[in-house]
């Protein structure tokens, strides 16, 4: 299995050039993400959320743009990886021991140095006892951010919200 290690300069220049690109020099460019639960311990119906996050977000934003989307608590430890599917982890973004380090790499791994990702997907891992996996696609390109508005930000929601803890009654 790979672990990702992006070269920061390359990342930068790509990132720069789809700002020149795509618009004004200096305009923060956004991500069109669609986030899709496919796999979790009480997953009973589709979930589906569309989000926009700025393209220099990092994977510890993302983390906690996915948390805010489904109104999950943030209380258990999570991973990202690529792969063809949700089982076939091609890629880790840490091999990290400890905890505080993996947390470390998320916080500093910028999206625009993840994509493109060519035939792999991004996947969101959350609690590893209950196994909530989220496949997370890119649309192609990235639009400029609008004025005013504040990233990341939910723009469609399909079906309810998974229950992270149901209740036995």
């Amino acid at each position: 299995m790979k672990q990702h290690s992006p070269s920061r300069s390359k990342s930068r220049r790509q990132a720069q050039g789809r700002r020149d690109k795509g618009g004004k020099a200096g305009v923060s460019m956004v991500y069109r993400l669609t986030v899709e639960c496919v796999s979790g311990a009480y997953l009973k119906e589709s979930c589906l959320r569309v989000i926009e996050i700025e393209e220099d977000s990092t994977l510890e934003d993302l983390h906690l743009a996915i948390q805010t989307a489904v109104s999950f608590d943030n209380d258990h430890l999570h991973d990202f990886y690529a792969g063809r599917n949700y089982r076939h982890r091609k890629l880790r973004y840490s091999d990290a021991e400890e905890w505080e380090d993996r947390e470390g790499v998320f916080a500093n791994l910028r999206l625009c140095e993840i994509y493109p990702l060519g035939r792999l997907k991004l996947y969101y891992w959350f609690d590893f006892g209950d196994d909530w996996i989220f496949e997370v696609r890119k649309t192609r390109g990235a639009h400029p951010a609008e004025p005013g508005v504040s990233y990341p930000r939910v723009v469609e929601r399909r079906g309810p919200n998974p229950e992270q803890y149901p209740s036995w009654e």
